[in-house]
Order: structure tokens, then C-alpha cells, then sequence
């Protein structure tokens, strides 16, 4: 199986924040709108039942990510919080 999403430790103060860009968010979006295409097509492309399982269960992951970050884009514009680039 492929992994789309990597994590990286980051080492924080209390006091610091992550500053996300609009550049950075976006391009969460896209990777996860590609790892959608990805889910979609195996789940198409299996006749295994297990498999079929699998890739619903994926697919409703990735489509409550792709919702998850969509929802943060919007808030983060409406409050005018991301940072240009």
C-alpha cells in the first residue's frame, strides 16, 4: 500500500503556533483529492469482497479529510488568518 501522507515530529514552545499558508493548505487539498482518484480506482478496480470493504472504509477516510480541510480553508479565509506567501 502506498502512503500519501507523511508526518514530520515537530518540536513546539507553549507559545509557538504553526503558521499555515494558503499555498500549504492547498496543497493538502490537492494531495488528498489525488489519494481520492486512488481510492476510487482501486475500489473499482477489486472484486474481492474484504478489498471492497477496505476501500469504502478509505475512501470515507480521505472524503472526511478532504471535507476536514476544506471547512479549515474556508474558516481560516472568512477570519482572514492565512498567511501569504
Amino acid at each position: 500500500m502506498r502512503m500519501i501522507f507523511q508526518q514530520t515530529p515537530v518540536s513546539l514552545s507553549d507559545s509557538e503556533e504553526i503558521s499555515e499558508t494558503k499555498e500549504n493548505l492547498l496543497e493538502d487539498l490537492k494531495k488528498t483529492r489525488y489519494a481520492l482518484e486512488v481510492a476510487y480506482s482501486g475500489f473499482d478496480n477489486v472484486t474481492d469482497p474484504d478489498l471492497i470493504d477496505c476501500y469504502i472504509y478509505q475512501v470515507n477516510a480521505i472524503l472526511k479529510r478532504y471535507k476536514f480541510l476544506l471547512e479549515k480553508i474556508t474558516h481560516k479565509e472568512e477570519n482572514n488568518l492565512l498567511v501569504e506567501e
